[in-house]
């Protein structure tokens, strides 16, 4: 059995072919692997429960006897420790919950406008 003479050249161009087509699909060609997917849904998700319970945040802030003692104590901290102090207040924790949420106390720091 005979190989033809084209069949080497055109192998060759087969597999650089796909890795190019790989690399290009996959860095410019908005293709993502199934776990880069499941982390955008993720944060995705994440950043929509934080937007929907951030008014409760604002709402134990307002109604909290305590709330001019404890936004000093938030505006003495320095600005990048500023979430964890919202921790701290139990602002950021919601009912039934025992710890707080991170991602909500920084999203409440935002909206408390120190």
């Amino acid at each position: 059995m005979s190989i033809p003479e084209w069949f080497k050249p055109g192998a060759w161009g087969f597999i650089v072919g796909g890795i190019a087509v790989s690399i290009i699909g996959f860095s410019w060609g908005g293709w993502m692997t199934g776990g880069g997917a499941d982390l955008m849904a993720k944060n995705r998700a994440e950043a929509q429960v934080t937007a929907a319970l951030l008014p409760v945040c604002l709402e134990m802030s307002r109604v909290d006897p305590n709330r001019a003692a404890k936004l000093e104590t938030i505006k003495k901290t320095s600005v990048y420790s500023r979430y964890s102090a919202v921790m701290d207040t139990g602002w950021a924790t919601m009912p039934g919950e025992s710890k707080p949420n991170r991602q909500l106390a920084s999203a409440c720091v935002d909206g408390l406008d120190l």
